[in-house]
């Protein structure tokens, strides 16, 4: 399937299939595998594969989404939501710090990593930037400091995620 290349964003295949590409929000590169190749005309990318071999079938897959996700990066960004839930448990960001209060003896402290944005809202930390892996890496790594549990709900989870919740013990 091609990839359409909105306004605003250029691309430039370089060899040993170094893609660049540039638009509004930013720049971001990537090394293809050489079996794969690129083309570009009309304002579209298109990927080949040189045969139907299993490998290759799945780097075309690959490269495809990652070549997709790269040109959707850099013209619209990428936002991951997460809500922190719990009685005194608290967000709150300071700079490029991120401070967690999470229910342990010691608030959590996170930075933010280089090309990734956090932004507090009440009880909702919204994730952002351009490198959809970073973003997706990020939101992990926070929501990974207190995970919600079954059976109250407490903890940090995705905006769009659903805990199934579990029943407690039968008392008299």
């Amino acid at each position: 399937m091609p990839i359409a290349i909105p306004d605003g964003v250029s691309v430039e295949v370089a060899e040993n299939n170094h893609v660049t590409v540039k638009g509004p929000k930013g720049t971001l590169e990537r090394t293809f595998p050489a079996e794969i190749e690129i083309t570009q005309e009309n304002g579209v990318l298109e990927l080949k594969r040189p045969d139907d071999q299993k490998r290759n079938r799945a780097l075309h897959g690959l490269s495809r989404s990652l070549l997709n996700n790269m040109v959707t990066g850099v013209h619209e960004g990428f936002t991951k939501k997460l809500e922190v839930n719990g009685v005194g448990y608290r967000a709150a960001k300071q700079g490029k710090m991120l401070t967690l209060t999470l229910g342990y003896s010691h608030p959590v402290e996170l930075e933010d990593p280089e090309g990734v944005e956090t932004a507090v809202e009440g009880q909702v930390i919204t994730v952002s930037g351009i490198d959809k892996e970073k973003v997706g890496q990020h939101a992990a790594i926070i929501r990974e400091k207190r995970p919600p549990e079954p059976y109250k709900g407490k903890g940090i989870k995705y905006a769009d995620e659903t805990i199934r919740r579990k029943v407690g013990k039968a008392g008299k």
